[in-house]
């Protein structure tokens, strides 16, 4: 039954009709048919800002000054002028920004030293917070001390500022001193509900922070080094009965050995354990291995070729990305440090892998490498799970993806088709995993079926 696409008539209809059960959203959102954007004024007197996006929920537009020291909020005013058909005269206040958008407040966020990150903010809807981040210049050429990453920059303050949106008050900070958090396009940062992941690629350790109501920014966990909360007071506790054992041992037999000055017996920083996650990860690979085979001759030579082969390939991969599939479980990309520095563009040259991590059980329950046709066949099925929507912010349900949409699906598939490798494929399609928080917008004119554009445009 083909639909009246006469505004009236819509109106009228929804007057008498009641949608079925859970598509109410969906018939209101039909009503964008009839407002399509279709006229451009030209020469808007603008202000000198760089301009960043509008809060999913359109009560904001953020913006930032041309020197990144401060952050101008502005709140839409909607529409101000009509015109009929092609008799087009608008006023000549009409090509004035100001009569558009009213400035709320300007906010000066950085210090003499930082710039604001302008490709960075993060809108926590519930409250109305933005999260934006400063930072000072990148140290290209740091050296690798305290544990981190060779290759990896560094850069010697990087900090978070939680704002009210309302009125601009700042009500916290969080403050990563020489460390690299990816900040370009909210890669290094994703938020789910009140929880926050933010991954330090120079230490390789995914920070979980929760955002309460009051404005704070609380630590909840670390992960990398330890994964759970009294490893390193283990560790620490039993290297310590190990030192006075070496030493009681030592003060024995001082009397036969000749001292060199140097203790043989003494803990070397070196040969240090590898970091919990890694071990969490080198043990789920070893184990699924294990189980492929019954007979033992098999095993072993099945653990030679895959495992003892690639070991150290595995000890040297690095976190890349991560994100939340749901408050529990996180999606992890593995790779080399070469591949993690580079723009996602060229990303699918690289060799990664992906890997589920439960946070309450600290273990990995699922791995796979970039070009696992498993792993894309739950991509292409289920894409809105990688999404982890909040359940916040029901309106961001409705962004478009070839899970929920058959325009999406048959465009995806018609690529499919078309490409002389299936393998290279795949690899190029799990590129975008781990998903960038809040990179899609939930807008009706990039609902696929209502509307139909070119991505390339």
């Amino acid at each position: 039954m083909l639909r009246n696409n006469n505004v009236v008539a819509r109106i009228f209809q929804r007057q008498i009709q009641t949608p079925p059960p859970g598509t109410s959203v969906h018939c209101a959102r039909r009503f964008y048919e009839n407002l399509v954007p279709s006229f451009t004024i030209y020469d808007v007197e603008c202000p000198d800002h760089s301009f960043r996006k509008f809060t999913d929920d359109g009560q904001y537009l953020i913006s930032f000054s041309r020197n990144h020291q401060d952050l101008i909020v502005y709140r839409p005013t909607w529409l101000s002028y009509s015109y009929k058909q092609e008799d087009c005269h608008l006023p000549s206040r009409a090509k004035r920004f100001d009569s558009f958008f009213t400035q709320l407040y300007c906010v000066p966020l950085a210090s003499s030293n930082e710039v604001i990150c302008k490709d960075f903010f993060l809108y926590v809807i519930t409250n109305q917070f933005g999260l934006f981040a400063t930072s000072t210049a990148q140290i290209h050429d740091a050296p690798a001390i305290g544990g981190a990453i060779q290759g990896v920059p560094s850069i010697e303050r990087i900090t978070f500022h939680l704002l009210r949106l309302e009125d601009g008050v700042i009500l916290d900070e969080k403050v990563f001193r020489n460390d690299f958090i990816n900040l370009a396009h909210n890669m290094g940062v994703f938020l789910y509900d009140d929880l926050l992941a933010v991954v330090s690629l120079r230490y390789q350790t995914i920070y979980i922070l929760q955002i309460r109501e009051s404005g704070n920014l609380v630590d909840v966990r670390a992960i990398g080094a330890f994964c759970r909360e009294d490893d390193e007071l283990f560790l620490n506790s039993n290297s310590q009965c190990m030192t006075v054992a070496d030493k009681s041992k030592l003060h024995q037999s001082s009397g036969n050995h000749v001292n060199n000055g140097v203790h043989s017996n003494q803990l070397n920083s070196d040969n240090s354990f590898l970091s919990g996650i890694k071990q969490r990860l080198l043990s789920f690979i070893f184990q699924g291995i294990w189980s492929e085979e019954t007979d033992k001759f098999q095993r072993v030579q099945c653990l030679k070729k895959k495992f003892y082969f690639h070991f150290q390939d595995y000890v040297d991969l690095i976190i890349w990305k991560v994100q939340f599939l749901d408050r529990h479980h996180l999606l992890i990309k593995f790779g080399s440090v070469d591949g993690g520095l580079q723009v996602s563009r060229s990303a699918d040259h690289h060799a990664s892998f992906f890997a589920v991590y439960n946070m309450e059980t600290t273990e990995i329950v699922a791995f796979y490498q970039n070009s696992a046709d498993e792993l894309y066949l739950l991509f292409e099925q289920f894409c809105d799970h990688f999404y982890a929507m909040s359940r916040n912010s029901s309106y961001m349900n409705f962004i478009s993806s070839h899970s929920n949409n058959i325009h999406a699906l048959e465009q995806l598939r018609s690529i499919k088709y078309k490409a002389s490798s299936l393998s290279q494929f795949v690899k190029k399609m799990l590129t975008s995993l781990p998903f960038s928080c809040q990179s899609l917008s939930p807008s009706p004119y990039f609902d696929q079926s209502l509307f139909r554009y070119d991505e390339k445009v």
